[in-house]
């Protein structure tokens, strides 16, 4: 048991490590690039200077909103797969997402936006995730037991259709409405509002301190719903909250920042293979990494080709592909080479 703890306490140092350095990266890179040593004086010259305003009026909330973000759609990632015991599962599988999708379209179509403010995007697209929630959740439970298999087709199907309707309101739409709705979908860490992403870091944070109150349900997940039962896990009770969970958790990330694929189904994947798939270290490991992998891929895509600035959406989905497809092969060959 000793052993198994330092283990756990040496990856969440690596992990939180690896998380600040990334962060102090994104914070010193870009199309301007300040440099560490000149930060501090940045900092005690205060306002007034333009490398100051792109400091921490520009990068630094979009550094607090990816660490938001990442961590809460990779836990979210966590939960849904304990849950499932499908390592395919992932926060947009449930249709959650397109709901959230399907009502910024609507949103920005009917230009709500520019009669309520910027703020009405995320609520709306909050709304549109709820709802799909809600009518997931009422269909699949069925005399006070949730059916887990039902669950995922019917989000699924949901998804489907959520897909489907944003490309009917994209192909009736004005060209400069699709043009928002395009860039909408990509995903941006590009937030105005600091009062939301705060809310967004204490939801993501109060997400990770509320499933962790779940991790032994979720290890006992793994043997079985059965199995659980025996174990002493109020089974019903666990899936609903930890259903509602992920919900909120998805729901906020996908309403504030868009559609950024491949957080909540590659991170799970690597941090299983470096800490084991004991619940208690997954959680959280799987924050810290969604949360360090989502900030890199911000300062990716501001930067390649800088001063233009590409979707995080498009670059999370190209770079964790591409390194989980690598690393999947290389362990395939190893244990065969076994």
């Amino acid at each position: 048991m000793r052993k198994k703890v330092i283990h756990w306490v040496f990856w969440i140092l690596v992990l939180f490590c690896l998380l600040l350095a990334t962060m102090l990266f994104s914070f010193c890179a870009g199309s301007v690039d300040v440099p560490l040593k000149k930060i501090l004086k940045v900092i005690f010259e205060g306002r007034g200077s333009s490398e100051y305003s792109i400091l921490f009026d520009i990068r630094l909330p979009r550094i607090i909103l990816g660490l938001a973000i990442g961590g809460a759609l990779s836990l979210a990632g966590v939960i849904l797969q304990g849950m499932f015991r499908n390592p395919l599962v992932e926060p947009y599988t449930l249709g959650i997402s397109g709901g959230a999708a399907v009502g910024v379209c609507l949103n920005i179509v009917f230009r709500l936006n520019r009669a309520l403010g910027i703020l009405s995007l995320p609520i709306c697209g909050f709304l549109g995730a709820l709802c799909i929630v809600v009518f997931v959740y009422s269909l699949s439970i069925k005399k006070g037991i949730l059916k887990i298999q039902g669950l995922l087709l019917t989000g699924v199907m949901i998804s489907f259709i959520s897909s489907s309707l944003i490309m009917l309101i994209m192909a009736v739409s004005r060209t400069e409405d699709l043009h928002g709705i395009v860039f909408w979908i990509m995903g941006s860490l590009e937030e105005p509002n600091n009062a939301l992403i705060l809310i967004s870091l204490f939801v993501s944070v109060a997400g990770l301190i509320v499933s962790y109150l779940f991790c032994i349900d979720l290890n006992a997940f793994a043997l079985g719903e059965e199995e659980a039962m025996h174990l002493g896990i109020n089974v019903e009770r666990s899936k609903r909250f930890l259903f509602i969970i992920a919900s909120v958790l998805t729901g906020f990330s996908v309403s504030v920042a868009g559609i950024v694929g491949f957080v909540g189904l590659v991170i799970p994947h690597f941090m299983r293979m470096l800490v084991g798939r004991d619940h208690r270290i997954l959680l959280v490991s799987s924050f810290l990494g969604g949360a360090a992998f989502l900030i890199i891929c911000d300062t990716l895509a501001r930067t390649i080709i800088a001063p233009v600035e590409l979707p995080v959406g498009v670059i999370a989905g190209l770079v964790g592909g591409s390194v989980f497809v690598y690393v999947l092969t290389k362990r395939q060959m190893l244990l065969k080479g076994k």
